[in-house]
């Protein structure tokens, strides 16, 4: 499916606030933060000649967020970021004075956050970021997870000491029952979600993901013309959509928003132009993009800043996994797990559509950039749809200018 923005907001300015959360001062924050952190260091981009020319494209390049921080996800970016920032702001309140998170692990401050419980609920990937945030500051972490999330998965985020909570139901049921909790015991929730009241910690969490927008437009040789991301509740491509919109203005990319076909939230919310949640029906394989029920913030940006919005199928995903496993001509190899490759999956279905590559403008002068928004989060998994080992991929000779 796939349908043009036609929402009235479509093309106005953001509003101050997202504006404010997205822009390039705020993003460049975001980086000042991630200096202090040990392990941090920029995530690779990547040329895909071989591809873009099967496509018809002038080029295709891809950020790969396997290598972040050692989450293995984009999200590593958001959640330990507004970790990081709430409890610099309550060591602030309690202490009265400005504090800089160069004073993140001083005496003082450590002794507010070690009686600081911050809550989430996740898919995997978000629930690890705010985990090891949590970790990272000395403060107490409870994460939620629903009955989908596999055992590895779960495993990944109690290592960073994390208690967790198995609620059944979908991730929207486990977002609602780590709210009432939270409320209940007074923790904080971290959510990459966000509801009437609820805004401002989910632009926290948008506004780290900004950083890996900085950087690839940093590496890019050029600006791109089309930006593929997929969406969950819509946070990694409002987050990538606003900042480009406000970086480049009026030379800012066609933007293609990706959902999967069995949890098409953010694309159902587009076509009935207001926030839905729709029906819970069967799982998909792109198992951290299965939300049923959008971000307000993030449908606030992306009904401004979206040009298209289209969905991918089960085979288009483990399409892209194999394909990127096993590239062809120069093309490096490259780790995606389930989610990770549905915005090049969306590329990929756009160039094979006549009546979309009109509409996008889609045409071999394009240059197009992706995003692998996680690595193999649960190896076991990847190897089971791609038929490797993702250690086996990972190691395939590279190309030095890849």
């Amino acid at each position: 499916m796939f349908l043009l923005n036609q929402h009235p907001d479509y093309r106005t300015p953001l509003e101050p606030v997202d504006a404010k959360t997205l822009g390039v001062p705020a993003a460049e924050e975001v980086e000042r933060y991630l200096t202090y952190r040990d392990n941090h260091a920029p995530t690779p981009l990547h040329t895909l000649p071989a591809l873009a020319a099967e496509l018809g494209v002038d080029s295709v390049h891809i950020k790969d967020e396997g290598f972040r921080l050692g989450l293995g996800s984009f999200k590593a970016l958001g959640g330990s970021y507004a970790v990081i920032r709430l409890v610099l702001e309550e060591a602030r309140c309690q202490l009265g004075r400005a504090i800089d998170v160069a004073e993140l692990h001083a005496p003082e401050v450590r002794a507010v956050t070690a009686g600081m419980t911050v809550a989430c609920a996740t898919d995997g990937n978000h629930g690890r970021s705010v985990a090891q945030g949590a970790q990272l500051v000395g403060a107490s972490a409870a994460i939620f997870v629903h009955s989908g999330v596999s055992d590895e998965r779960v495993a990944a985020i109690a290592r960073f000491g994390a208690q967790m909570i198995r609620i059944e139901g979908t991730y929207d049921d486990s977002v609602a029952e780590a709210a009432r909790v939270a409320a209940e015991k007074g923790w904080t929730i971290v959510s990459d979600t966000s509801w009437p009241g609820y805004e401002r910690i989910p632009g926290l969490v948008m506004q780290g993901y900004t950083a890996m927008v900085r950087e690839a437009l940093r590496q890019l040789p050029e600006a791109p013309t089309h930006v593929f991301v997929q969406a969950g509740v819509g946070g990694v491509a409002a987050a990538v959509a606003g900042h480009l919109a406000l970086a480049l203005g009026d030379q800012r990319p066609t933007f293609v928003v990706v959902d999967p076909a069995r949890a098409a939230c953010v694309f159902e919310t587009a076509r009935a132009g207001r926030p839905v949640r729709i029906d819970h029906g069967e799982p998909t394989v792109m198992a951290m993009l299965e939300c049923y029920e959008p971000s307000l913030v993030a449908w606030r940006v992306l009904s401004r800043v979206a040009d298209a919005f289209m969905t991918v199928d089960e085979k288009d995903a483990v399409a892209v996994m194999n394909r990127l496993a096993r590239p062809t001509g120069n093309d490096p190899a490259i780790v995606a797990g389930e989610s990770g490759g549905a915005g090049l999956a969306g590329l990929m279905r756009a160039a094979a559509d006549p009546e979309i590559r009109t509409a996008l403008h889609l045409n071999g002068a394009s240059r197009v950039f992706v995003i692998n928004t996680e690595g193999a989060t649960d190896p076991e998994r990847y190897a089971e749809l791609v038929g490797m080992r993702p250690e086996i991929v990972a190691t395939t000779p590279r190309r030095a200018d890849a």
